[in-house]
């Protein structure tokens, strides 16, 4: 059976958060919002699905009219941040980049 996922500590999120530009601490959560029509959103959240199939990590993800939110934790280590949390941030951003979403950093 695989073992569960290590937490980072607070000083180990804190540096993954200077290398994950746009990515903004919620709590035990990371999430970052991107400017997007609907219908491109949809085609963005089938490719952020795809590649987190793949991986076996997902993000929660809130689809508007005009954004895509991403929220990511790791459930499976107590709904806190892991590495897989950053790593699926970084392919998210590539992907965003990949369908021209526009990042909306507050």
């Amino acid at each position: 059976m695989a073992e569960a996922p290590v937490p980072l500590t607070e000083d180990e999120i804190t540096t993954a958060l200077q290398e994950t530009p746009g990515w903004t601490r919620s709590g035990d959560e990371i999430t970052r919002t991107y400017g997007i029509r609907y219908h491109g959103g949809v085609a963005l959240i089938v490719h952020v699905a795809d590649v987190e199939r793949l991986i076996g990590h997902h993000a929660d993800i809130d689809l508007r009219w005009d954004r895509v939110r991403f929220g990511i934790t790791t459930h499976d280590a107590g709904h806190k941040l892991t590495e897989a949390d950053f790593d699926l941030a970084r392919r998210i951003d590539a992907i965003a980049q990949a369908h021209l979403a526009q990042p909306l950093d507050d």
